[in-house]
């Protein structure tokens, strides 16, 4: 892709990223994702720690874009860097799926609130609906072929229109407030101990992973910013308003509606809570609003898709056909593959039983292994002291949020639980074809040793989930 200067990204066009690739789905579903797992306490709980991980998280992005300017492809260049080059395929990997992931989140929601006009789009997982996505799925193919510029333009567009929406809930909400209902959810109607709230919290932690994923936006498009110190500024400042938006929308709905109504709505959970308040209008000014999010939301994740597998590709860690651009400078090659790859998820989503849930909660879990992967280089980079020097009174502060990042996300990892680590091995061990592919053509050893290691605990993990999916203890 070309970096001359009219491809180049303004702060505000990478701010948008961040805040377009973290503000979709997730946002909309939070009321009732949030009423099934927790009350108003276990909320607060869980985005203080979500808040302050994913913050530690977003500093580590703004201080590894300073340290290494030199690596200019993000969140897998990191991974490379600090652990070989297996683990930096696996980072690369691992994030391209979570993207592809997301994308059919999207797509799923998009026909789900469809499917409240119009029954022939059920869940979001109807022949109907799967057709229709896939519509949706190529019509994007093609305007994003028209050039990155112009896609990142149009994603800018839709950021700001689909914050209307949300904010217009915000008020509304904020009015309509009950503090006897609120009072009521404080606990989350249950035994009023700390163990209770443990065990809410621990069920609510993969939810925020998912409305977090895309932080990474600014990073993963760093070589084409204006200035190198936008990216820090631009992943710093979209986390903190969109921490504040999630937070505002989950507990302003625990004063609207009791939690076993919440855990009740329908997706988008959004509308229900907004048209208690207003009346049924109000159901569809938030899927209207719903809709726009969304679309901007999937834009989002097919640039940042495509961008990290054309990146791996030209450094030589993915096949070099994926490096392949179109006349106007679009990785053309990474596009379609991504773009296949989501409609083969589609198509499975005829089988899962909550498409949208199993979805988000697979999002999550495979983008938190690059998540971690970067947390630990950013540790090993204060640990070791390479790039201080010069500049040994950051060091310690850095050291810190580098350890609080790491933990968070292995934390992370943890919560979510064994089901959704042993699916993503499923995901990542075929993925390795690439990894194949790409050292086969470099005409270079395919793993060192400690690597052997690791691909071989993958694939007892895909085999284990693959014998667990059969014999039906578990399910999607």
């Amino acid at each position: 892709m070309s970096t001359s200067q009219d491809q180049k990204l303004s702060r505000g066009a990478l701010i948008a990223l961040v805040v377009g690739s973290m503000i979709g789905s997730g946002i909309f579903a939070l009321p009732s994702a949030f009423g099934r797992s927790t009350g108003g306490l276990g909320a607060l709980i869980a985005w203080a720690i979500a808040g302050t991980g994913m913050l530690m998280l977003a500093l580590v992005f703004q201080t590894l874009s300073m340290r290494r300017p030199d690596l200019d492809t993000g969140i897998y260049a990191y991974a490379k860097a600090g652990f070989g080059n297996y683990l930096g395929f696996a980072s690369a990997v691992g994030y391209w799926i979570g993207c592809c992931l997301a994308d059919v989140a999207c797509l799923v929601l998009i026909k789900a609130t469809l499917g409240q006009f119009f029954p022939v789009f059920g869940d979001g997982s109807t022949a109907v609906a799967i057709v229709s996505a896939s519509v949706i799925l190529w019509g994007v193919h093609v305007l994003v072929l028209r050039g990155v510029k112009e896609a990142a333009a149009l994603n800018t567009i839709a950021t700001v229109a689909k914050i209307v929406p949300i904010a217009v809930f915000l008020v509304v909400a904020a009015v309509g407030f009950k503090a006897d209902i609120f009072a009521w959810n404080f606990w989350g109607g249950e035994e009023r101990s700390l163990s209770s709230v443990a065990g809410q919290v621990r069920n609510t932690m993969l939810v925020t992973v998912f409305v977090f994923v895309g932080i990474e936006g600014a990073s993963v498009y760093s070589r084409h910013a204006k200035k190198r110190e936008d990216v820090g500024a631009a992943t710093v400042l979209g986390f903190l308003g969109v921490l504040c938006l999630l937070i505002l929308v989950t507990m302003f709905s625990y004063g609207v509606l009791l939690r076993p109504d919440l855990q009740a709505l329908p997706t988008p959970a959004m509308a229900g809570v907004f048209a208690s308040i207003v009346g049924p209008w109000g159901l569809v000014f938030i899927s209207v609003g719903l809709l726009i999010s969304i679309l901007g939301n999937y834009l989002s994740w097919s640039l940042l898709a495509a961008e990290v597998l054309h990146s791996a590709a030209k450094n030589q860690t993915m096949p070099s056909f994926l490096a392949r651009e179109n006349a106007n400078k679009v990785p053309s090659a990474a596009l379609w593959l991504t773009n296949i790859v989501i409609q083969l998820f589609l198509l499975v989503t005829w089988f899962a039983e909550y498409a949208f849930t199993m979805a988000l909660k697979m999002t999550s879990s495979m983008t938190l292994i690059p998540y971690l992967l970067v947390a630990a280089y950013g540790l090993k980079l204060a640990w070791t002291g390479k790039t201080y020097e010069q500049d040994s009174r950051r060091r310690t502060g850095d050291w810190v949020r580098g350890a609080i990042a790491t933990l968070y996300a292995a934390g992370m990892l943890y919560a979510g639980g064994l089901k959704f680590l042993l699916l993503s091995a499923i995901l990542y061990a075929p993925g390795t074809i690439l990894y194949f592919l790409a050292r086969r053509e470099q005409k270079e050893r395919i793993f060192t040793g400690p690597e052997t290691l690791v691909f071989g605990v993958l694939v007892l993990a895909a085999l284990a989930a693959l014998w667990a999916l059969v014999s039906g203890s578990i399910t999607v």
